[in-house]
């Protein structure tokens, strides 16, 4: 008799079960360990890259020029060259353009500069004495010419005192009345600061980065004491009275086809309801025509999209920002065309560039050579109308586009996001759709690179002042800022801009044409 198999006994598999269990959880601890092993080599190398990042920002060079030939990148992805005549960043002029009248005298190499034409000259005529006019032979020396040698000279600045005189005047008779001259508008009428001392105190702070200590320091070498509080309440006060000729520029400035924002950080110590250290922000905005050119300085302590939606009003045009995304709202709400900055894309780029070891290409190198490309096209197409630029983009940069588009969605699988390159790779693949958007627009620029000029004196200056001791000196600020940059890029002098408005606009009245302020109703500007 065959006896039936006998069945395995409930120890036996639970064992096996239990078996089983600690495999899957060994299995499990081991894809974790992976997993934790390549998030610590993913930050060690993210935190490798930043050491060396920080290294190269404190003494490596700052420039983001970029100088690998194209013959030296060593990856295989398809590109095309630009046809003949691309002209390169990089590449030195063929030609030397006819100097113009505005440009400043260039000097050969290893000779000396030579002196402005339109500086006044003080001739010192050095002669020969009497008695040296007479030849050897008893003849008198008749003069055939003479040698002209030229050397700079500085007057010093001068301290004076300007009095007001109005002679008063009275009848006789009837001895009632007494006549005299209305007296002098100025624009601080309590203030002992005529407009020419307030315009060289905000040019020397606004436009050279000189603190109000340092200014106050200075003109006690020249004998008058003026303490650094009464200069602050001057330029608190002044900046105070410039809302009129603000709004006038504003009105140009959001009339203009294309306008460029940016913003950076200020500390302001007392504001209310926050901290002293509490982070803050100057935005700046320019735009308008070649000579009519409106750089305006607006303080906010938010860096919020309530901001440039406050700023921008109903504009509804072309606007060119980094890739902040507080833009947004106001992009979405008046249909704004709202073209991407390809300068901080290759700013990325150089970035992963600067850690790579020295001697090797890669990806940034392709990518950044690419970048170099788009700009040839521009500077080929710089003077061109809107249409023509439109043309020849779709042209010549529309396939250096797609190259990249394609190397893009290729490299960013390929890359770590946290390193450096991984970055600069989802940043452009984040902003791709403003980033591209002037392929189809003549008026956008690549980059946002105007506003960023323009705000940068106010980063140098902050070196030197630090912060603002409260919100009415750093509107004061933004309003005075405005207006120095403003003159600055009408290629317009910011010291006798100032000094002109603050001379008039006391004489002007609410029914007065306060367009009449701005620096092309004033005075001829360059078409910069």
């Amino acid at each position: 008799m065959t006896l039936p198999p006998s069945k395995p006994s409930a120890s036996v598999t639970s064992l096996q079960q239990q078996l089983a269990a600690s495999e899957a959880e060994v299995s499990r601890l081991l894809a974790l360990m992976e997993r934790k092993d390549a998030q610590w080599e993913a930050t060690k190398r993210s935190l490798f890259e930043q050491f060396r990042l920080a290294i190269e920002r404190q003494f490596g060079p700052s420039t983001e020029k970029y100088r690998v030939d194209q013959a030296d990148l060593l990856i295989n992805e398809a590109e095309q060259a630009l046809d003949e005549e691309e002209a390169t960043e990089d590449a030195p002029p063929t030609q030397e353009k006819e100097a113009d009248a505005h440009s400043p005298a260039k000097r050969r190499r290893g000779g000396r500069i030579a002196l402005p034409a339109e500086l006044p000259r003080v001739e010192i005529v050095h002669d020969l004495p009497d008695d040296e006019k007479t030849c050897c032979d008893g003849q008198p020396l008749t003069r055939i010419g003479e040698d002209i040698s030229e050397e700079l000279h500085v007057v010093p600045a001068r301290v004076e005192v300007i009095r007001h005189l109005r002679p008063k005047y009275a009848c006789p008779t009837c001895e009632e009345d007494v006549y005299v001259a209305s007296p002098v508008a100025k624009l601080l009428p309590k203030s002992n600061a005529s407009s020419t001392l307030l315009a060289y105190v905000a040019t020397a702070k606004y436009q050279d980065a000189l603190p109000l200590y340092r200014q106050s320091t200075i003109f006690a070498r020249h004998g008058v004491d003026i303490p650094r509080n009464t200069m602050a309440r001057w330029i608190v006060e002044a900046g105070a009275r410039l809302t009129l000729v603000i709004e006038a520029l504003r009105r140009h400035l959001l009339a203009a086809p294309l306008i460029h924002m940016d913003e950076n950080v200020l500390q302001v110590n007392q504001e209310p309801g926050r901290q002293a250290s509490s982070a803050s922000y100057m935005w700046v905005q320019r735009g308008g025509p070649p000579g009519q050119q409106v750089v305006l300085f607006d303080y906010d302590p938010s860096r919020a999209g309530h901001v440039p939606t406050r700023l921008l009003g109903d504009y509804g045009g072309r606007l060119v920002t980094d890739g902040w995304e507080a833009y947004a709202k106001v992009v979405r709400d008046n249909g704004i065309t709202h073209g991407g900055c390809w300068a901080h894309a290759r700013r990325k780029f150089v970035e992963a560039q600067k850690i790579r070891p020295k001697g090797k290409t890669g990806k940034a190198d392709w990518a950044l050579n690419q970048i170099r490309k788009l700009y040839a096209v521009e500077k080929q197409a710089k003077e061109l109308t809107p249409d023509q630029r439109k043309a020849v983009r779709q042209e010549k940069s529309a396939p250096l586009i797609a190259q990249l588009r394609a190397w893009l969605d290729k490299s960013v699988a390929q890359v770590v996001p946290k390193s450096t390159l991984g970055k600069a790779l989802h940043y452009l693949d984040k902003q791709w759709h403003r980033l591209v958007r002037f392929v189809e627009d003549g008026y956008l620029p690549l980059d946002n690179n105007p506003a960023e000029n323009a705000i940068r004196p106010f980063v140098v200056g902050r070196k030197n002042w630090l912060f603002n001791q409260t919100p009415r000196g750093a509107d004061a600020s933004a309003a005075l800022y405005s207006l120095v940059e403003t003159a600055k890029v009408n290629g317009l002098s910011a010291y006798d801009y100032l000094q002109f408005v603050f001379a008039t606009l006391p004489t002007l009245s609410r029914e007065d044409d306060i367009d009449t302020l701005l620096p092309w109703r004033w005075k001829e500007t360059l078409p910069l």
